[in-house]
């Protein structure tokens, strides 16, 4: 499998490097040529299927992989594990053809920062790189939908209980809460009426605290402690 193509763009300092893991042939070449044309963004490779993934993850060091869910030989969760597991400091966006995919719950459990669907336009694919690259995550409000009904369906979450978790404060608590109802940073300092930069001073000491990666794993965290309630 040749991983550039003679007509990609050179990548530049600075640029986003994303590796496309994905069994199809046709989506591989169709995002590699939308995110070739992007500024900022740079293809560096393909995978075929998730073992080619971490393969390739562990030897190019992309950004960002853009990881199919449903693969052969090792499937997208196994791979989104290992690849984090690796610690080479890339993060995974997920890929999949629907909003509601059985598997999209377990891809952010095993460390995928977001998803993104296989009909997003180029636009909202560079978008979502761009914002999981930045050390966002891609938390959409169907991921949301998708993550409350999973823990009704499992019977996890058994009724509401806000209380602090660990050595979180009580507005660490209160910001933890609203991550997990997929509320951005702006959308919580207008809710709690405070400044935007000290919202994102409570992000980060949340993750912190808890030891987490990004405000997906926050997210996840929220409903297995039992933060807030499927509704």
């Amino acid at each position: 499998m040749n991983d550039e193509r003679s007509d990609a763009r050179h990548g530049e300092p600075g640029d986003i490097r994303v590796l496309i893991a994905d069994d199809q042939m046709m989506v591989r070449e169709g995002f590699s040529v939308l995110l070739g044309a992007m500024p900022g963004i740079e293809v560096v490779g393909e995978a075929v299927n998730g073992r080619e993934a971490v393969a390739k993850t562990v030897e190019l060091r992309p950004d960002i992989v853009l990881m199919d869910i449903r693969m052969p030989e090792l499937n997208g969760i196994e791979a989104t594990r290992e690849i984090v597991a690796a610690e080479t400091g890339t993060r995974v966006l997920v890929l999949t053809t629907f909003d509601l995919d059985e598997y999209v719950y377990e891809a952010l459990r095993a460390g995928a920062s977001g998803f993104l669907l296989k009909d997003a336009s180029a636009r909202q694919l560079a978008d979502g790189i761009r914002v999981v690259a930045s050390g966002e995550a891609l938390l959409a409000p169907t991921v949301t939908r998708r993550l409350i009904s999973e823990f009704a369906r499992l019977g996890s979450v058994k009724a509401p209980a806000v209380t602090q978790v660990g050595d979180l404060t009580e507005r660490e608590t209160e910001v933890l809460v609203l991550i997990a109802q997929g509320r951005s940073n702006a959308e919580i300092a207008l809710q709690l009426v405070v400044a935007e930069s000290t919202i994102k001073t409570h992000v980060s000491r949340i993750l912190v605290k808890l030891g987490l990666r990004d405000r997906t794993q926050a997210a996840v965290f929220a409903y297995e402690a039992r933060l807030v309630t499927p509704s």
